[in-house]
């Protein structure tokens, strides 16, 4: 068998590609293919062409899997066409993803390293610089991630989750009923979720239907076919064919509006959510995840708890201060989940009474509320009796807390109701602060995002090799 022939079956390059000759220089080895096919593809749409404008006078170059120790390299002299749309451009290969200098085989690898190991670990294992790395997760993003994942959305969840230092934040929207991660941004509150709704339903206005390359311009067929001609609320090209309407009625885009099909969005009290929500989708039910609530009383009784430190150490008895200061973590757990030193200092605490002690006993008023087996009933009782309880507490951290359970009341009750609340979004919250982490930092949002929708998203990577035994590759 010649050795080109043996390189063509061993690489696997795709239709049309064959190999011309095989260079091994020192730990390299040079594999020259050649493009047999008679069309010249657009790297970046579907437009085909015979005509070719030029040739590059330079080889291109890949970087493919290693064969053993010798580092591999593909490189072909690629001709160059017109594209209606795009403009002057070099022809794509089959082998490869457009503007990348590594095979779709050596990406695949990477992107299925870095979604089970740190970055350095890469860097060491497949000779590729770290920034590399973080510009090939994004290039399998954009290519494997499902354009329709927003198609079907009910029940999400919305939450930030910080990835660097100095309140560097990323705003992630999780699918309840596929328990993924379906979109995300940078920043957070209510612009990073009004960019969500903008991108789940665009302005058609703004996104003119495309025009086939190599077809002339015709003006578009109208959208909404009725008596009277066109409905002006939608751009023509973007409505429903064959739709009937009356003489003097108008097509409502909430309708057709992906966002109409929201029915309930869990997330918690701060950020400013709650406010996109209720203006690009106010058919929806929010709910407040009771986690947070408890959350929000800890917070109170810490408050309480510094107060009354720093009220002792003011004293002439240091001591006092002393050992008061290693009490907060017996306040803060269950009482069920106490050391023998921690409920013995909870005793102490108890038989001391005060605002330390009263603040506690709120906590688990708190607490007591969201245990399982209430009604929804029993718990409209329960929260209810808690208000009031809070606004004659004279403790400044549970009066304000009342006064935030009171405004997100509604959304609080909704959650027990439907039984929808943040679980699956915190956990995949701690996954991102774990793949962030292990990265060792990223350099921009877009890099971290790429690699949160590759580990806790709707992509399913594989290896090279599985990908020819299913018959991809």
């Amino acid at each position: 068998m010649r050795v080109t022939t043996a390189f063509s079956r061993l690489l696997r390059l795709g239709k049309g590609v064959v190999v011309k000759k095989v260079q091994f220089g020192r730990g390299t080895v040079i594999v020259e293919v050649a493009l047999r096919r008679r069309r010249l593809v657009c790297p970046e749409c579907e437009f085909s062409t015979r005509a070719r404008k030029d040739t590059r006078p330079e080889m291109s170059s890949w970087r493919h899997l290693d064969l053993g120790v010798w580092r591999l390299e593909i490189r072909c002299q690629r001709r160059r066409l017109w594209c209606p749309v795009h403009g002057a451009r070099t022809e794509g290969v089959p082998f490869a993803r457009p503007l990348s200098d590594f095979t779709r085989d050596f990406e695949c690898l990477v992107a299925w390293l870095a979604t089970r190991t740190d970055k350095t670990t890469i860097t060491r294992m497949l000779r590729i610089d770290w920034r590399t790395i973080g510009r090939i997760i994004k290039r399998v993003c954009e290519d494997e991630l499902d354009p329709d994942r927003l198609a079907e959305l009910y029940e999400i969840g919305i939450d930030e989750v910080s990835w660097k230092k100095q309140h560097n934040y990323l705003t992630l929207i999780a699918d309840h009923r596929r328990r993924q991660v379906v979109w995300g941004c940078g920043g957070k509150g209510q612009k990073a979720a009004d960019a969500f709704f903008t991108e789940l339903d665009p302005d058609p206005a703004s996104s003119p239907p495309p025009v086939s390359a190599g077809q002339p311009r015709q003006p578009p067929e109208p959208a909404i076919m009725v008596p009277f001609g066109p409905c002006p609320t939608v751009p023509a090209g973007h409505g429903i064919p064959a739709a009937w309407l009356g003489p003097d009625r108008e097509l409502d885009l909430a309708i057709v509006a992906r966002a109409s099909r929201l029915t309930a969005v869990s997330m918690d009290m701060t950020g400013g959510y709650a406010k996109s929500v209720r203006h690009h989708a106010p058919h929806a039910t929010i709910c407040i995840d009771p986690y947070h609530v408890v959350q929000l009383a800890n917070q109170a009784l810490d408050e309480v708890r510094r107060a009354y430190w720093n009220e002792l150490r003011s004293l002439a008895d240091p001591d006092a201060a002393k050992r008061f200061k290693d009490s907060r973590w017996c306040l803060l757990k269950r009482p069920e989940k106490l050391t023998d030193e921690q409920a013995a200092t909870l005793a102490r605490i108890k038989a001391a009474g005060g605002e330390v002690w009263r603040a506690y006993t709120l906590k688990e008023a708190v607490r007591g509320i969201f245990e399982a087996g209430l009604s929804l009933e029993d718990v409209e009782v329960l929260i209810k009796r808690l208000l009031s309880r809070l606004a004659r507490s004279r403790l400044d951290p549970f009066i304000r807390l009342g006064k935030t359970i009171r405004k997100h009341r509604d959304g609080i009750l909704a959650a027990i109701r439907l039984g929808i609340n943040q679980g699956r979004t915190e956990a995949l919250n701690n996954k991102v602060r774990l793949i962030t982490r292990r990265a060792y930092g990223f350099h921009s949002a877009q890099a971290a995002l790429a690699l949160i929708m590759l580990t806790c998203g709707p992509v399913t990577l594989h290896l090279p090799h599985e990908l020819y035994a299913l018959g991809t590759g």
